[in-house]
């Protein structure tokens, strides 16, 4: 499988700018994860580490639901990997396969592009529950960008321990 990956508009308004990056971003992490099996998602950078690709992708599934669903959309959901909250909880896969975790990050990514795009405008306002600040459409989407850029790039070392797959 080899994942497409838009690259973001070079010119247009700040909302498709911001959903260009998002959705490279969304793409870049799947890129790094294609042709791998499940236990080279499992793969961990270390041995003290519980970072794993596949633990990237549960803990992006989990990124996209606590701000879009929680934070912007105000819905009381659970987390998707953790009923007390522990956003940790997502790094380490456990039995989880990849066709799993797959479904769950496809599913909130819906959800989140669902609720932005539904919005009438990036300043529309949330609420993060556990400090009580008020945040906008516009913060969620560059901090879930700054989200995968930040773990993308830990995807790229683990992909290249893998196999030697390296690139942009």
């Amino acid at each position: 499988m080899t994942t497409e990956r838009p690259d973001p508009p070079l010119t247009g308004g700040e909302r498709a700018t911001l959903r260009g990056f998002l959705d490279h971003h969304r793409a870049t992490l799947a890129w790094k994860c294609d042709d791998l099996t499940d236990a080279q998602l499992r793969r961990r950078a270390v041995p003290s580490s519980s970072l794993s690709l596949l633990g990237l992708v549960r803990h992006m599934a989990e990124v996209e639901r606590a701000w879009f669903r929680r934070v912007i959309d105000g819905q009381d959901v659970p987390l998707v990997w953790s009923a007390n909250g522990d956003f940790q909880a997502a790094y380490d896969p456990g039995a989880t396969t990849r066709a799993e975790a797959y479904a769950a990050w496809r599913a909130e990514i819906g959800e989140a592009r669902r609720i932005e795009r539904a919005a009438p405008s990036l300043d529309v306002t949330g609420v993060v529950a556990r400090t009580g600040e008020t945040v906008s459409l516009r913060m969620v989407v560059q901090h879930v960008i700054h989200e995968y850029a930040r773990h993308n790039g830990h995807a790229d070392l683990l992909r290249e321990a893998i196999d030697g797959r390296t690139g942009v």
